[in-house]
């Protein structure tokens, strides 16, 4: 099969086509002689957070000198992103190799499981050193809980998202997320919900100390503080990115990465759509703010610039949307809503106009195209909603605010 062929296969399996388990996953990789016993892994679980904490450990672990695999979902630049090695994605030519490897077990598999056995062969293969994993959903019978050499798990900020799957509680969903804990650390956030950090305890976690944190920046160029007397320096923007920060300071020190390394791989981190400006004149920001944490921080973002935002949203229909929106669109004197294009879970543009009014007015956009030339000639521009809109929006604003 050629690329397009293969991404067509894999995307034709479904995520949740089969019943959750690790058999069948563990099935495919002992025909392979288990590929995920070759690397060392940092394994990270969490509702928000975990791809910012992976892609910084990444850049860390790289600027300290090791092979260093990355494996995150969902991708926004490109479906190969999923896959990299010191920042550079995997072919199309060994992705299609490994993936026709993986067919060839003939064992029935889901997209996400197919996609980590393809991942962990090719660290593998590649011998990498070091593995930054994140989970896909959940965590106890996420396809990466097959992990064995694991050094450290992270815990990010736990909060409701993926309810109906995981449970309806924080506590619930703690018990998902803490099924990937080994015999090895585990540093959590000090930002936890009280339920989750309950669930947590039990496995002693380490929790970066709050007290020993001064803020000195926080604005869309990144951030700058001081932590344990030491000043750091984040590329990626958001406050919250360092409460992430300290998640990825505390893991690489217990990994024996010194300080002076870890500040360079936080201050190199690229991470799209995570208030990543596309543009700074006008200001467009992408966000792939979803559920009601992530609002939460977007909004901390959209405070600044309070009644001059207009903002493109696009959603999916199993989330918390009326949640979302309620939480940032009053920020907006206005927003234009998309449906997200090929994308059965999508809310329309009208359905989407319908929550959003109430927050402020709204119009819809057949296309992207359209909405862009609806906000072009504004100061500040927002666009959220869901990683899936981000994914599919992002090339369309690169190309039009040329900067």
């Amino acid at each position: 099969m050629n690329y397009n062929e293969t991404l067509e296969y894999i995307h034709s399996l479904g995520n949740f086509s089969l019943p959750p388990t690790l058999d069948r996953i563990k099935a495919v990789l002992k025909i392979f002689r288990n590929p995920q016993n070759d690397f060392k892994a940092i394994h990270i679980a969490g509702t928000n957070g975990k791809g910012s904490v992976s892609a910084m450990l990444h850049s860390v672990f790289k600027e300290a000198g090791y092979k260093t695999g990355l494996f995150i979902s969902p991708f926004i630049i490109n479906f190969r992103e999923r896959i990299q090695i010191c920042g550079e994605f995997i072919s199309e030519e060994d992705l299609c190799r490994l993936s026709q490897k993986v067919i060839d077990t003939k064992v029935q598999l889901t997209e996400f499981e197919f996609i980590t056995a393809v991942a962990f062969l090719y660290f593998s293969e590649q011998k990498c050193d070091i593995a930054i994993v994140e989970t896909g959903l959940g965590g106890r019978l996420d396809a990466t809980n097959s992990l064995t050499n694991v050094l450290a798990n992270v815990i990010t900020k736990i909060g409701l998202d993926h309810t109906a799957i995981l449970g309806d509680t924080v506590e619930r969903i703690a018990y998902e997320k803490c099924g990937i804990i080994k015999d090895c650390p585990v540093i959590t956030s000090f930002n936890q919900p009280k339920g989750a950090l309950n669930v947590l305890r039990e496995y002693k976690p380490i929790i970066p100390a709050k007290a020993a944190l001064k803020i000195l920046k926080s604005d869309v160029s990144g951030n700058e503080f001081i932590y344990k007397s030491e000043h750091f320096k984040t590329s990626l923007s958001g406050e919250y990115q360092i409460e992430n920060a300290l998640l990825v300071i505390e893991t690489a020190l217990i990994c024996k990465v010194d300080i002076k390394t870890i500040k360079k791989g936080l201050n190199n981190t690229f991470f799209p759509a995570r208030l990543e400006v596309i543009s700074a004149k006008p200001l467009v920001i992408l966000d792939g703010a979803h559920n009601p944490d992530g609002a939460f921080v977007l909004a901390k973002a959209m405070e600044r610039y309070n009644g001059k935002i207009t903002a493109i949203i696009g959603m999916c229909k199993d989330k918390e949307c009326d949640t979302v929106l309620k939480q940032t669109l009053p920020y907006c004197k206005r927003a234009i809503a998309v449906g997200i294009k090929d994308f059965a879970r999508s809310l329309s543009a009208d359905e989407l106009k319908v929550l959003a009014q109430k927050y402020c007015p709204t119009k819809i956009a057949a296309t992207y195209d359209e909405a862009i030339q609806k906000v072009a000639e504004d100061e500040v521009i927002f666009v959220f909603g869901s990683l899936y809109l981000a994914s599919a929006i992002r090339p369309e604003l690169k190309n039009f605010f040329k900067t």
